[in-house]
């Protein structure tokens, strides 16, 4: 598959690039940003995956977050997608902030007229990924994934539906429990129709229930100040509840006096980073 090259940006001694390239999943011309840490001159490194929350592009993290340094150090090569199909021409999809272009929930729409392609979960679970060990010096077998709000919602949804798949998960501020939030019946309702059993298969909170062992290291961080937590919209005491259930580690740290901005994640990225390393490098 042919990769487009937008920009090429040095930054402490690798580079941050970005690409372009048609996906069959989407059937749109889709970006991702990767950034490709000194280690990767040399040889394979492994893979961090960064799904960005509502509105943003594959530019928001890689211009916010101030990840580079961390991930250089680390050697990760880090991974960051746009949130959803663009240009596809669907009536509607450019109406709300919070549903179609810039919101695809990274789930697998099955209604009309969104499921030609708004298929997020697959393009971020099989496509990207084919299409970065293919054309990248990865390790595909150390792999791990993380994101903001709705990307930390579909960060957890991939770890949990894929076991072993990734080696770590972590999120900020992460949609919890969209089943329950406004933010999720409207795209669930939208993307996937009106039986909510539907919906369960990507909710976290309900995954996590009959997730089939232990071995998930999770870390979620979450701004005090969120106006998104108070709102109702992010739940995460649902999800810590089902993980104490379930003995699932779970290390949630609320951080007095943060809100859900990217100055929240760039406190705290470096931690991140860390995280996934242990694990990736293990």
């Amino acid at each position: 598959m042919a990769l487009k090259q937008v920009s090429s940006n040095k930054c402490f001694e690798g580079f941050q690039k970005v690409f372009e390239h048609d996906s069959a999943e989407l059937k749109c011309k889709m970006k991702f940003g990767i950034y490709l840490p000194p280690k990767a001159e040399t040889g394979r490194c492994p893979v961090l995956y960064w799904l960005s929350g509502l509105t943003c592009t594959e530019q928001n993290f890689i211009t916010k977050a101030g990840f580079h340094q961390a991930a250089a150090e680390h050697g990760l090569i880090v991974v960051a997608p746009d949130t959803s199909p663009r240009g596809c021409n669907i009536e509607g999809e450019d109406e709300s902030w919070d549903f179609g272009t810039g919101a695809g929930f990274y789930v697998d729409a099955t209604e009309d007229p969104w499921k030609t392609n708004y298929r997020m979960y697959s393009y971020i679970k099989d496509e990207l990924p084919k299409l970065i060990n293919a054309n990248f010096p990865t390790d595909p077998e150390r792999m791990s994934i993380s994101g903001h709000s709705m990307g930390g919602h579909g960060a957890l949804i991939l770890a949990l539906k894929n076991p072993g798949k990734y080696k770590s998960v972590s999120a900020f501020a992460p949609i919890c429990n969209p089943i329950q939030c406004q933010w999720g019946k409207k795209a669930f309702g939208g993307y996937l129709g009106s039986d909510v059993s539907k919906w369960e298969a990507y909710d976290a909170t309900q995954l996590v229930k009959s997730y089939p062992d232990s071995h998930l290291d999770i870390l979620i961080d979450q701004g005090k100040d969120d106006q998104f937590l108070s709102a109702g919209q992010l739940l995460p005491d649902n999800f810590i509840a089902a993980c104490t259930e379930r003995k699932i580690p779970v290390v949630f740290r609320l951080q007095q006096g943060y809100d859900h901005s990217y100055f929240f994640i760039a406190t705290f990225i470096n931690d991140h980073i860390k995280h996934h390393a242990k694990y990736l490098n293990a």
